[in-house]
């Protein structure tokens, strides 16, 4: 595949995600992926795994992703995005608020024989479990 292939197969992962479409993350991630920096609650190994931790933020955390640039080189594709949604349901740890949350991340991708293999991530975990009332916002004092 070519960078701008593995480019668009990031693009489709994401576009499967917000359209609630997880059967497709049979055809776009292979089946033993790993995921350096998984969600923050206990799921299965490989590809169950994401389909269980993005069930569950589908569900909780209704919403869209946003690419905002991409590059590629070789097999990885580094994706900056800004996720949107609101917190309509429990997660782990965090009872529904209804609030609208924004979160930022840079993603690196690697692709094996068409699929995604390998995710490494960095986001801005502390600003969303602040809009979802886990931790207070900071200067707040509580």
């Amino acid at each position: 595949m070519s960078t701008d292939d593995n480019k668009a197969l990031v693009r489709r992962f994401y576009a499967e995600i917000d359209a609630g479409n997880l059967d497709a993350m049979d055809e776009l991630v292979a089946e033993n992926y790993v995921d350096h920096h998984p969600p923050p609650f206990p799921v299965s190994p490989g590809r169950d795994g994401l389909k269980e931790a993005f069930r569950l933020f589908w569900d909780a955390t209704p919403g869209s992703h946003q690419i905002e640039d991409q590059i590629a080189e070789g097999d990885k594709v580094v994706t900056r995005l800004t996720a949107t949604g609101v917190h309509r349901g429990d997660l782990p740890g965090a009872p529904a608020t209804g609030n609208q949350m924004k979160m930022t991340a840079v993603v690196i991708h690697r692709i094996e024989g068409g699929k995604l293999a390998e995710k490494w991530s960095d986001k801005d975990e502390l600003g969303l479990l602040q809009q979802i009332g886990v931790l207070p916002p900071l200067g707040s004092g509580g």
